[in-house]
């Protein structure tokens, strides 16, 4: 389904290979031409808390699944799975009390609006991780499968959540500051981050774990690295 196209200033229809300029006139658009960039569309306080639920919704689904099938993954999810495993504390409140921590450089970095919605995320995460398991089980689930499908779920999660100018806190606050301030891609930086976390999963989890799990963080990274780059998205 195409969209529609632009109307001219005198009311007329661009033809296919032609844009409108100011005065109407029909200008044929040659290869190498630019369009002029769009104006940016802020989003709705409405439009923000869905995308906050339906994010972290796909993500704590993600989560169960690698909880499921005893897996890890990167970021302080990462880090709440290793406390999880190592001390019996529930997933959702370990994930909570690692992230205290980063609100300071949330604020400081990325300002008032972004800290509030990464709290707000951080805070749903950390409720829907322990109510999916009630809601939904797995009689069987293949533990690669877990690992792909878990990593897409938590990718597009996450993804929705940059778009709208949140996280989920800790080493995704620190990703996103270094891309808007150095142009880092959020994508390699969190996946830097994640080998170290995967790294020191060996010590509570047995290696095809430790390998499944690393196909399921390269599966998160691939789809931040895809779709979230400077400048493609102008939303905000």
């Amino acid at each position: 389904m195409s969209a529609d196209l632009p109307q001219a200033p005198d009311g007329t229809t661009p033809r296919a290979g032609e844009r409108p300029d100011e005065a109407g006139m029909r200008i044929a658009a040659t290869p190498g031409m630019q369009r002029s960039a769009a104006p940016a569309v802020g989003h709705s306080l409405v439009e923000d808390t869905i995308a906050l639920f339906i994010g972290t919704l796909l993500m704590a689904l993600g989560i169960a699944m690698f909880k499921n099938a005893s897996l890890v993954t990167g970021g302080t999810a990462g880090l709440a799975f290793l406390l999880h495993y190592t001390s019996g504390m529930a997933f959702g409140p370990a994930f909570f009390l690692i992230n205290l921590p980063f609100y300071w450089l949330a604020w400081r970095q990325l300002g008032r609006e972004f800290t509030v919605k990464t709290f707000a995320a951080v805070l749903l995460l950390a409720g829907m991780s322990e109510l999916v398991p009630t809601l939904v089980g797995f009689s069987y689930l293949q533990p690669l499968f877990a690992a792909v499908c878990g990593g897409l779920l938590t990718g597009v999660g996450l993804l929705i959540l940059f778009r709208h100018r949140a996280s989920v806190g800790g080493l995704g606050i620190a990703a996103v500051a270094l891309q808007e301030r150095l142009g880092w891609r959020a994508g390699k930086v969190q996946m830097a981050a994640d080998v170290v976390i995967l790294t020191l999963s060996l010590a509570v989890i047995a290696l095809p774990q430790v390998l499944l799990s690393i196909a399921g963080a390269l599966t998160l990274n691939l789809v931040l690295a895809i779709n979230h780059r400077p400048g493609r998205y102008i939303g905000h």
